[in-house]
């Protein structure tokens, strides 16, 4: 459980977040969303160590981050799963390279454990078929296929994929997106709103979304969060969002449903 209690981070005369309190259960999806500029990256970047709040405390399972050693930080974040805006793929690294870059910086070095790693999690990510309903002749020639493709060579909604399964490398408790559905197109984003909905199911797994589509928040969140001008403007369900009758609200929702519905 991520608990942030009255955060506030300025970046000099700019207040980014101005006094923000809100709890991230276990188990669940919690989506942060708001225009740009509002703190979500920001606030993100806070609940991972990388940035430090001016005012207020974040406390992750019952341990204050700013309370911890850098060791303890470095130790906690090898618990977090991170998707980046855009996958950012090492361009010049094969597929199986990019995801188990992060394990073998730690040390690891036995290639069977590195390339199970692969496998597993290029089957949760849909990339690979479950090698149990495939011969293993075929499911070897798959992976070759794939393991060895550069990121040039895969479609947008691949290079997605293949980010959220390096995420998901070492088993993370707590898998974080930002943006996960910028520059795809609708049928793609829908894919990806799917595997990010049933990743949570099946791994029981914590997830922080950030995101701007509309569409995302009523396809994976539990709970969704809206920031505006550094405060939390909106907290409830989907449904409650989709009623608000918050001027702020439904204009954000109107617009943003608008410019997802010109994508090409």
């Amino acid at each position: 459980m991520i608990v942030i209690d009255n955060v506030h981070k300025a970046f000099g005369p700019k207040q980014v977040l101005r006094g923000v309190s809100m709890l991230i259960p276990e188990g669940e999806t919690t989506v942060i969303i708001g225009r740009s500029g509002t703190g979500k990256s920001v606030l993100l970047k806070l609940i991972v160590g990388l940035l430090e709040p001016d005012e207020g405390t974040i406390t992750i399972d019952g341990r204050r981050v700013d309370l911890m050693s850098e060791s303890e930080r470095y130790q906690m974040r090898r618990r977090f799963g991170y998707v980046f805006q855009g996958a950012a793929l090492f361009d010049s690294m094969t597929v199986a390279d990019n995801l188990v870059l992060g394990l073998y910086e730690h040390g690891e070095r036995n290639t069977e454990v590195l390339r199970e790693e692969v496998v597993r999690n290029l089957v949760n990510v849909g990339l690979l078929p479950d090698p149990r309903t495939v011969s293993a002749s075929v499911f070897n020639q798959a992976y070759e296929i794939l393991a060895n493709k550069k990121p040039a060579e895969l479609s947008g909604g691949m290079r997605k994929r293949v980010g959220v399964a390096r995420a998901l490398v070492g088993s993370p408790e707590y898998i974080f997106y930002d943006e996960p559905t910028t520059g795809l197109d609708p049928i793609t984003s829908e894919q990806i709103d799917d595997l990010v909905a049933a990743l949570t199911h099946k791994l029981d797994v914590t997830s922080v979304v950030i995101t701007h589509d509309i569409f995302s928040v009523y396809k994976v969140a539990h709970t969704v969060i809206m920031l505006d001008e550094g405060l939390i403007r909106f907290r409830g369900t989907p449904l409650e969002l989709r009623s608000s009758h918050d001027p702020v609200v439904h204009e954000f929702l109107e617009r943003y449903a608008h410019s997802h519905a010109e994508v090409p």
